[in-house]
């Protein structure tokens, strides 16, 4: 983006929530159990440099900011219980198999 006269910064922050919110979006299906092949965005997102935010897209910036720290806390969740299976699964792999026990009783 270029400093000019000429720049839409209203248009700008626009584009800018836009695509927060289709991260937010596309995460928030990743956790939905029916869309577990959604890709995620692989670079790491870099924050333009913007003027201070107008009025009118600040309750649009704060809900999208309520749906990110939801998705953070539900990944999180999601994390440790992925890490609670992993560990019960390395459990089982690593008992020893049980012995058959037979038991001779007369018929």
């Amino acid at each position: 983006m270029t400093a000019g006269k000429d720049v839409d910064w209203a248009a700008e922050w626009e584009r800018t929530l836009t695509e927060l919110e289709i991260d937010v979006t596309q995460a928030e299906q990743m956790l939905n159990a029916s869309h577990r092949d959604v890709e995620l965005r692989v670079e790491p997102w870099v924050p333009p440099q913007l003027p201070p935010m107008p009025a009118n897209l600040v309750e649009r910036a704060r809900t999208l900011l309520d749906r990110q720290l939801k998705v953070s806390q539900e990944l999180s969740a999601a994390a440790h219980e992925s890490r609670r299976h992993g560990r019960a699964v390395s459990r089982m792999k690593a008992a020893q198999p049980a012995r058959p026990v037979y038991i001779d009783t007369p018929a």
